[in-house]
């Protein structure tokens, strides 16, 4: 974003609302259909399954980026109406002051030292992070990624619930720092900038879990009624092209184009370095959009009645 506003200091910039949910954005959208004032968004950053979603419900509009042909097929819409910008594996972000030994794997999760420690970054019922931990949490149970690994992750966080291990509050840097949330489910790449935020107060580890490293594309769309339709096309440009895609690398992140990035010479080794090690990536899986699609079906309508829990 500073980028951004370097690049165009004549285009009037205005974050929303950073940690709003996949599904709160696809609402900003609808919310101000007849508004064209700040509260209306030109672009949004939501999980996979939210691009095609809001595409069918008319709520985009196709624009396709000089770039295109360095994202991948497979996180891009043929139209142009959303692409993937980068992705992250899920992983647990540990306050290493209040948690000595630090879990290792998802079973980890259970043990009776971890009580009352155990967050994820937001409501299960509408954020993409939230629900991509259910899956993951599902598949490390041996449950296949989809409806079947949403339905075993809800099984997981009711253990995890009745067992008094989870927290139901939204895990983010400042409960971590503070201790609300000692041991947090989220994107590595958020755990690594938390770490780098709070400069070592606390001392901070992500890991990222030994059976099963679920990675979630965010995928990016501008809204069919952006009140600044062509500063939208611009912040499209920019995140990615070399520029945007470095920065995304920088935060820790892997983009649509971090392999042609990296083989041309364009990432700094000091960058790569920061990031976790490749091999923490070998047991990383991507699911299809049909299993994302299952997965939030699974949970956004089961949580209530499974776990019961209220994440706020």
């Amino acid at each position: 974003i500073a980028g951004f506003k370097a690049k165009y200091p004549e285009i009037s910039g205005n974050e929303l609302n950073p940690d709003a949910g996949s599904a709160d954005e696809i609402e900003a959208i609808k919310a101000n259909k007849d508004n064209k004032g700040p509260q209306a968004p030109d672009v949004i950053d939501v999980g996979l399954s939210f691009g095609p979603s809001a595409k069918a419900e008319g709520l985009t509009q196709p624009y396709k980026v000089a770039t295109w042909d360095g994202i991948p097929e497979g996180i891009k819409d043929a139209d142009g109406h959303w692409y993937g910008a980068y992705y992250g594996v899920m992983a647990f972000v540990v306050n290493k002051d209040l948690v000595a030994n630090v879990p290792q794997d998802w079973a980890d999760l259970m043990k009776p030292e971890y009580a009352g420690q155990v967050a994820l970054t937001g409501d299960p019922r509408s954020s993409n992070q939230a629900i991509s931990a259910i899956m993951a949490a599902g598949m490390s149970t041996g449950a296949k990624a989809g409806a079947d690994a949403g339905k075993a992750g809800l099984e997981f966080f009711k253990q995890l619930n009745d067992a008094g291990n989870f927290v139901p509050a939204v895990g983010k840097s400042g409960t971590l720092a503070q201790g609300t949330t000692p041991i947090i489910i989220a994107w590595d790449y958020n755990g690594l900038a938390w770490r780098k935020s709070l400069e070592g107060n606390p001392p901070v580890e992500v890991v990222v879990p030994k059976s099963t490293a679920l990675a979630g594309v965010y995928v990016q769309a501008i809204s069919a009624f952006a009140p600044q339709p062509n500063a939208a096309k611009l912040w499209m440009e920019h995140i990615f092209s070399d520029e945007g895609q470095l920065g995304y690398i920088k935060g820790g992140c892997h983009t649509a184009r971090f392999d042609e990035m990296v083989s041309a010479g364009k990432v700094p080794q000091d960058v790569l370095d920061a990031m976790p090690p490749a091999e923490a990536y070998k047991n990383a899986y991507f699911p299809t959009l049909e299993e994302v699609d299952a997965n939030k079906a699974a949970v956004t309508e089961g949580w209530d009645a499974t776990v019961g829990a209220t994440v706020e």
